[in-house]
Order: structure tokens, then sequence, then C-alpha cells
């Protein structure tokens, strides 16, 4: 097979009228040519750290749509299903995503569960982490959440990290706010990169440590206006990823957008596709094509680099999309969960007045990390009730894994005037987390997912209203297109009774993760991120 077009050369920073030779998948020879047709080549793109889960999407299906905006490649972390089911869930992963031809990049994850303040489904320690480094399908050490571990040298943590150091392979980062000499430290520890920054300064001061710096724009956390002035400055050590991608925003666009806003800075062509492609690439060892003889015939072909839009998409070869249309046909997925917690009463999100101001957890739009402040609760027969005037509203989070009760506490930002939102997708244990007014919507919407074994749900009042999520209580086995329509479904009912959040169910998602400061909410209580310890709902 025969194709040409200008030829981006990535590696020699040049474009030229070109001919690609193309046989089993692999580029044979390339061609200079006096013209060629006006449409440019260019690398495909790869998402250099992405947890697939969050798009509620198997692998499959994820890939089915990501061709279509250009991706070839994600460095994917399967941290959420190891989480739910351990190295079950890894594997199952790793098999669904062979299911379709594209490049899946699997890194075994560092930190199941996260911490020890929460209950999980499942321990991942240094055994089940060096069986996995063995596998040549794992390219890496996922993102080393425990910072405070690191720093503190926990035998445990400083065991992975050798593991992987010994099996020559790349320590992902997770850090966020971390400076001075404790960034130092960590980045010592062998610690490689880090997506977490949220500020100019705290990203360069890490790249000066030595970390490579993702720029992240996922559906909940958006760095790249904070960051993208740093790509000239640190061209080899920038690279672009969207962490957590939910269906809606996929249909919109993946790396392709970055790309896309990178360029209408005006920043150099070849510096933006390092970022989204050849950085990546070396940086994690990936058996991806940069449109050099030898290589593997992994590219896009656009219209021309402005627009940037899309004509068609090739991995090894094969045309996976094309004027507007995956051609990677859907695949069976198989169904796999663990699910044990019963349905609740209202009682049980009860909470009994004792005097003292409340501590409130404050979401931030566009934000993981959240804000804590202090407040005067509203109180009714000595029960505290959800303020919409002050929009503070109850939190609860449920043990799916054993019969428990729930924990409750307060939340800001949320908006909702009535009704409550739930979801069975909680960083990092995915326990079910809700947020609503009344203490019988509460109850409505966690026995909804309860009810599906995993799922997102909405109560208005008066309906309730869910996206069933049965494999391990994140991803729907249906495509991008049928999970993207009930999504935003969901969310738009959301937005009905009240929320301004662009993306309250992934906002949500982010409450119980405890490695973010400042306040979340566990399964067991109220944990202060900074000083990583549980503290009081009341002000002592």
């Amino acid at each position: 097979m025969t194709l040409s077009g200008q030829i981006v050369d990535i590696i020699k920073q040049r474009i030229y009228p070109g001919e690609i030779l193309i046989e089993e998948g692999n580029i044979i020879k390339l061609t200079h040519l006096e013209s060629a047709p006006p449409h440019y080549l260019l690398p495909g793109f790869i998402d250099a750290h992405v947890h697939v889960e969050s798009s509620m999407l198997t692998p499959a299906a994820f890939g089915r749509k990501a061709v279509c905006h250009g991706t070839i490649a994600t460095v994917s972390d399967p941290h959420e299903i190891a989480n739910v089911l351990g190295v079950e869930g890894v594997e199952y992963m790793i098999e669904n995503g062979k299911k379709i031809p594209f490049k899946f990049y699997f890194g075994a994850p560092s930190c199941v569960p996260a911490t020890s303040f929460e209950t999980a489904g499942a321990h991942l320690g240094p055994k089940q982490i060096e069986d996995l480094l063995d596998r040549k399908e794992i390219y890496y050490l996922a993102e080393m959440m425990n910072y405070p571990g690191v720093l503190h040298k926990d035998p445990e943590v400083m065991e992975k990290l050798k593991l992987a150091r010994e099996a020559n392979k790349p320590i992902d980062g997770h850090a966020p706010g971390l400076r001075g000499d404790a960034a130092a430290t960590y980045t010592h520890a062998g610690i490689s990169t880090d997506h977490e920054a949220f500020t100019y300064q705290e990203a360069r001061e890490k790249l000066e440590l030595g970390m490579k710096i993702l720029i992240r724009e996922g559906s909940a956390a958006k760095n790249f206006e904070a960051l993208i002035d740093l790509l000239p400055i640190y061209p080899d050590h920038i690279m672009f990823c969207s962490d957590d991608k939910h269906p809606d925003d996929l249909m919109e666009g993946h790396i392709n957008q970055l790309v896309k806003r990178a360029l209408d800075r005006e920043i150099d062509l070849f510096q933006v596709l390092r970022a989204a492609s050849l950085n990546p690439k070396l940086h994690y060892g990936l058996e991806t094509g940069l449109l050099q003889e030898g290589d593997s015939a992994d590219f896009i072909l656009v219209k021309d680099l402005k627009s940037l839009e899309i004509i068609e998409t090739y991995i090894e070869g094969q045309c996976v999309f094309e004027h507007g249309v995956s051609r990677i046909p859907m695949v069976e997925a198989d169904v796999i969960n663990q699910f044990k917690a019963d349905t609740f009463s209202p009682e049980a999100f009860t909470v009994q007045d004792e005097g003292k101001r409340i501590r409130v957890i404050e979401a931030i739009e566009g934000e993981l990390i959240t804000k804590s402040g202090f407040y005067q609760p509203k109180v009714l027969a000595g029960k505290i009730l959800s303020d919409t005037e002050k929009d503070i509203l109850k939190i609860t989070v449920v043990n799916r894994y054993e019969k428990a009760p729930p924990a409750v506490a307060f939340i800001k930002n949320f908006g909702l005037q009535r009704g409550a939102i739930a979801s069975s997708v909680a960083h990092d244990s995915h326990n079910v987390i809700a947020v609503g007014v009344e203490d019988e919507a509460l109850t409505e919407a966690v026995n909804a997912v309860i009810a599906h074994h995993g799922g997102i749900a909405v109560y208005d009042g008066e309906h309730t209203e869910v996206l069933p999520l049965p494999i391990g209580g994140l991803m729907s086995p249906d495509s991008a297109e049928t999970v993207s329509q009930q999504y935003h479904q969901l969310n738009q009912v959301v937005k009905e009774i009240g929320s301004p959040l662009h993306a309250p169910f992934m906002t949500l998602s982010f409450m119980a993760l405890l490695v973010i400061p400042s306040l979340k909410l566990s399964d067991k209580g109220l944990f202060d991120g900074d000083k990583f310890e549980f503290v009081s709902l009341f002000e002592e």
C-alpha cells in the first residue's frame, strides 16, 4: 500500500512532499516527490496518562472512539479496576484491549489500595507488582500516589520502587502541590513524571529536578492553560494526557484538542508534536511509529495544520478511521465485578447536631484538589440538614465491599436545589459516593446504584435515572456513542436540579480521592489530605 502527501518528519523537523510504502504493517520506504496532495501525514497522537475506566468504556470501546481523534496509543494505568478486582482486573484490561487494532500500554498499579484509610476490593503487594512488571504487556510502574510513603521510606513503597528500577521500567509520579525538599526527595526515589502539577511554578520546579511534566486536560482537572507556556522552554520533557475523560467529552475530542490549542498559541509545530507523540514513545519505550523507514505504520492524515481536521487514522498500516467513521467494530465484553453492599434507609444518613460548627469540603470547578472550611450548620429537631441557601449539602460514601454504615459529611459548591446524585465511580477505591439535598433523596440515588451493582444515578425528587456500569462498577459494555448519550442525559438532569459544575459526576468521583488535598471523604470518615489523617466533622 502507498500513500502520498505532505510528510511531517518529526525527527529531522521538516515537511516535504512524499510517498509512504507500507508492507505488513511497517513503513518500508519513504520517497521524496516533486509534488504531492496538499493534506498532511503526521505521527499519531499518544495519551501519556489515562485511566481508561474513567471513560466508563471498556478498552476496546475507548480505542474504537479515540482513533477518530487521531489517537493511536495510550499509556494506560488500570489502577481503577485493580482497586476493585486486583490482578484479575488488570488482566481484564489487557485482554480486552487486545481485541482491537489499538496500542494500549499498561502499567502496574503501584497503590492498591491508594491508602490504608479506605476500604478497597484488593491489595497489590510487592509480589503482585513483581509478577506484573515481569509481563511484556506492562511497560511501567503506574503513578506512585502514596508520596508520604516515599518521603517517609515506607518499606512496601520502597520495595515497589526498587522492583521497577530493577525491571528497568519507568516510574510514574502523582504528587500534587509537592515542592521544595519534599519534591526533591520524591524525585530522587526514581520517580520520573508528574501529571498533578496545577501551577506553572510547581511544574517548573519539578522539571528542574529532572521530572517529565504531563500537561493534563481531562473532564475534571484542566491544567493546559496553567502549564502550556512551559512547552517551548522544556520541549523534551513535556507530554500531553487526559488522565480521566468522561464519555461525552471523548466524543468531542482527545489529545488532538491539546495539539490544536497549542498550535493556535503559535507554539512551534515540532515542539507540539514531540509532546503528543515522540516524548511519550521515548520515555516509556513504546512500540509506536514516527513516520520513519522501518517504523510501525502508525500515523494520521489531516486536512491541514491549522484546523487539524483528521481525515484518516492508521495503526500498523490498517486504516482504523476514515471520513468520520471508526472502522473498528464493537466487540463483546465479559462482565466481572465485586459488589456486596446492601440497600439503605434514610435514617442511615442522619447526622446529629453537637452544637458546633461543621467542617465542610469545598469542591473547586476544574480541579481535583479541594478546600475546607468551618460553617454553622442548619439544624432541625437536633439533626443537621443540607442548607441549599449556603450550598452546603450532604455527602456520603458507602462501602461496596462489605456491609457497613455509611460515612456522612458535608460539601459545598455542588449547587443542587433538590434530589441527589450517586456513583460507584469514586476514586480510588470505588465505593459508592453520593451528594444530595434530603436524606430520602440520598437513599434513592445510592440504592439505585447498589441495585445495579454499579453505575451513576440521579434522583430529581420524583424520578431516578441510572446508567448501569456492570463491569467492575466502572464500565459499560456498550459503545462510546450509547454511553455518551446516556451520560449526557443524566448530566442534563443534574444541571436541571441546580448543579453549575461542568462535569458533576466527574467532580463527585474525586471527592473520595484521599491522596489529593485538602479535605476528602472515605467510607471510614473525613480525611485531611495535607496532614494525611482523619479529622472530626465538628470543630474542636
